[in-house]
């Protein structure tokens, strides 16, 4: 049975603002439930095959599980996801230092990213919520003022889908948006998802160094581990001798989405980057988004420790309970010219969203 979460549990006032729990539904039954602190999401009710419904994402009974839980789990990152080299860049010229949060690096926005932060929340309808926050010239050693918008959507699809829009609105800056929802699909969410098979598409991914940042090559997954062009099980090869799992810990790797032919960068719509299957509820997950690359990443942290893996139901959050599914730009894309630009000056917007499309087979 899926825990349910009460709204009170999530009732606080944090860093002067009100935090609370926003509840989504479509007529199918489909549940998504928000709060606005860090823009988490904390639980998604699907049906499996035989229409019983399970709770198919890791999150916290209340406000004080949440802060005391994994950071990244269920969050909106920004405004810089992923990691960059040194935390170190330079924008026409000047060099800046953002805070150092993972060392040598700076990962996922910094000590203090939108993980941590009270969004502003107006619920649209039923099935849509609208979160807001501006970063300020300077947090987290980040140049120029950027104001965020988030609007999450469940449609009658049962798809959920967060779009975003953020503009950069006095000084040159950089900006990189990804969703670090944590999935188990059985329904289990203390049970290994090693079971899940799943497809990418992509045949290449970004190569890492020793401190997990992106080096700036692209490899081919072809006869590599990394290769789910075709369907495998996230647990066929995560124990095989390759660097890149072993510098992981199993997968935590970013792939190069393959474009459709044709497909326009500006404006384009969301194309598909993954699909998940639990083989034995029939649950399915299709990733779909506007951004060029895609983190998976296979719980390898999660270590089933209170408070910080205690999670809903009591349940504790173990190796490999839960895998994530993050498109975004390249991480570090700031230090190598090469990848996609992540630079947003006076006026430019970033816009982009994620959907994440529930079915079964």
């Amino acid at each position: 049975m899926a825990t349910d979460l009460k709204r009170e549990n999530f009732s606080a006032t944090i860093d002067g603002k009100p935090v609370d729990l926003f509840t989504l539904r479509n007529r199918r039954g489909m549940v998504v439930r928000i709060t606005n602190y860090g823009a988490k999401i904390e639980q998604i009710l699907v049906p499996d095959r035989d229409g019983v419904m399970g709770d198919v994402v890791q999150g916290y009974d209340g406000i004080e599980g949440v802060m005391g839980g994994q950071a990244s789990m269920g969050s909106f990152i920004g405004r810089y996801c992923g990691r960059i080299d040194g935390g170190r860049f330079t924008l026409d010229g000047v060099a800046h230092q953002a805070a150092v949060n993972s060392p040598p690096n700076t990962l996922h926005g910094g000590q203090r990213g939108s993980r941590f932060r009270v969004f502003d929340a107006r619920q649209l309808d039923e099935a849509s919520l609208e979160l807001t926050y501006v970063f300020q010239d300077g947090e987290e050693g980040f140049p120029g003022t950027l104001p965020l918008r988030l609007v999450y959507t469940v449609g009658h699809d049962n798809a959920l889908t967060i779009a975003w829009t953020a503009v950069a609105t006095d000084k040159t800056t950089i900006a990189n948006f990804t969703d670090h929802t944590f999935f188990n699909l059985s329904g289990d969410l203390g049970s290994s998802i090693l079971d899940h098979v799943a497809t990418v598409q992509a045949g290449r991914y970004l190569a890492l160094g020793e401190t997990a940042v992106p080096t700036g090559e692209i490899v081919d997954v072809t006869g590599t581990p990394h290769d789910f062009r075709t369907p495998a099980a996230l647990g066929a090869r995560i124990d095989a001798d390759d660097p890149m799992l072993a510098l992981g810990k199993g997968y935590d790797l970013h792939y190069v989405i393959d474009k459709p032919p044709g497909e326009a960068e500006a404006g384009a719509a969301p194309v598909l980057h993954a699909r998940f299957l639990h083989p034995a509820s029939g649950r399915t997950l299709e990733v779909l988004s506007t951004e060029p690359g895609l983190q998976l990443y296979t719980g390898n942290f999660l270590e089933g420790k209170a408070p910080r893996d205690g999670g809903k139901g009591g349940i504790l959050y173990t190796k490999h309970s839960a895998f994530c599914a993050e498109p975004s730009k390249f991480p570090n894309a700031v230090n190598i010219p090469s990848f996609p630009s992540t630079v947003l000056r006076p006026g430019q917007w970033s816009a982009g969203s994620i959907v994440y499309r529930f079915g079964v087979a």
